[in-house]
């Protein structure tokens, strides 16, 4: 809403024909809104933002970003950053030094939870990325290229996108924003104008201008969980990827949900339990066990551990007509 009203301002229908006329104390009064609810973000986020040094033989190397997610020292980062190694080095925004023990890393999400020496610290809360919609501001705060706690603005261009992690494989629920990021960004959190955690910032496209991408919030507190309670992610999987889209209400009414959108299989691995079941690209994904899919983000925290090995029904849409099949998951760590 901001952004628009913004926008409006910058460029105002003048039916006066006198550019200007009457507006500029409310001209400056709307800019100094948007600079509020920016600044209000970063102050509560921004504290609680470091930078991430893996240390290989005791020396820092490479450099990212990371946030506190509680005062106890609990942090996560992107499993790139982590780079694998056990130990890493803290710079807080006030230049003080702390070292920090990997908890847990997993390159599927490129999601790492760090815990700090000490407590006591700045932390920021993540928000839910279900709430989120396109044109929303995304603040991003990090440590790009050696600068620290860079601030840049935009709004989220798109929800639910895949994009293949250093492991190989899909990370799904992915938003997409026009905040520029860099590397050393990595790692930081992608911010909402109410001073949530909406992502982490993961990946940017060398060459293209406005295309960068964080892991949802919802995905990193799940991989959070499952790291602090296990170790690893343990996953249950169809062998599909997919991504969220509209679902028309009479499909949503016949299926017997409150259904706004669903999950397009957009490929099918070769041999998993999708192929043989009879999935298909296309296919569009509303429900497992009767419980609505309504976004990848659904599909993900349904296919937990313990639907390994257990057979299930999906509802889906398919040539215009809605189906049911079984299908039965395996452990992900299997395919």
């Amino acid at each position: 809403m901001l952004t628009t009203r913004l926008l409006e301002v910058l460029y105002p229908k003048h039916s006066s024909g006198q550019p200007g006329h009457q507006g500029g104390h409310a001209d400056l009064g709307l800019l100094d809104a948007y600079s509020s609810a920016v600044s209000g973000a970063i102050n509560r986020v921004g504290p609680a933002v470091v930078r991430v040094e893996p240390l290989v033989d005791g020396r820092a190397q490479g450099v990212g970003s990371g946030v506190f997610i509680s005062p106890d020292g609990l942090l996560v980062t992107n499993s790139h950053v982590a780079a694998r190694r056990s130990e890493a080095q803290l710079t807080l925004p006030d230049g003080r030094q702390v070292s920090a023990h990997v908890l847990g890393d997993d390159p599927d999400t490129d999601i790492a939870v760090l815990r700090a020496n000490g407590s006591g610290y700045p932390y920021a809360r993540l928000g839910d990325s279900k709430a989120l919609v396109r044109g929303q501001v995304a603040i991003a705060i990090g440590n790009p290229l050696g600068f620290e706690s860079t601030v840049t603005a935009g709004v989220i261009s798109a929800l639910g996108r895949s994009l293949r992690s250093q492991s190989g494989r899909l990370i799904d629920d992915v938003l997409q924003t026009d905040a520029a990021l860099n590397p050393g960004n990595s790692g930081g959190p992608l911010v909402s104008s109410a001073g949530e955690g909406i992502g982490i910032n993961t990946a940017i496209i060398q060459g293209a201008q406005g295309i960068c991408f964080a892991v949802a919030s919802n995905t990193a507190n799940y991989v959070i969980t499952e790291l602090l309670q296990h170790g690893r992610v343990r996953r249950a999987s169809l062998g599909i990827a997919g991504q969220t889209v509209p679902i028309p209400r009479r499909v949503a009414d016949a299926a017997g949900f409150e259904l706004v959108s669903g999950v397009v299989i957009v490929s099918v691995e070769t041999g998993s339990p999708a192929a043989l079941a009879g999935l298909r690209t296309g296919d569009v994904l509303l429900a497992l066990d009767d419980k609505p899919v309504t976004g990848v983000d659904d599909l993900v925290r349904l296919l937990s551990a313990d639907r390994i090995g257990t057979g299930m029904r999906i509802l889906l849409l398919r040539s215009g007509g809605l189906q049911a099949v079984q299908v039965t998951p395996h452990d992900r760590a299997t395919s």
